[in-house]
């Protein structure tokens, strides 16, 4: 899988562009990232730790809980 550079955010970038996730709970998934699947998101670089916003966009999509269908007008 090929990464597109303009993807990847920091962080606090990530916090900023989603706010509904706060800069603690990112770095508890990164933490976390072997046991709750995050680890396909992240791309570490020394002590760098980069997330590619695509990866975290198909993430989040894959923990929702339940499948959201519009009542018919």
């Amino acid at each position: 899988m090929t990464v597109a550079l303009e993807n990847l955010m920091t962080v606090k970038q990530l916090a900023a562009a989603y706010p509904a996730f706060t800069e603690p709970m990112i770095r508890w998934w990164i933490f976390n990232a072997n046991t709750n699947g995050f680890n396909v998101c992240i791309i570490r670089i020394g002590g760098r730790v980069l997330i590619d916003r695509a990866a975290f966009e198909h993430w989040l999509e894959a923990h929702r809980t339940a499948s959201f269908t519009p009542e018919p007008a």
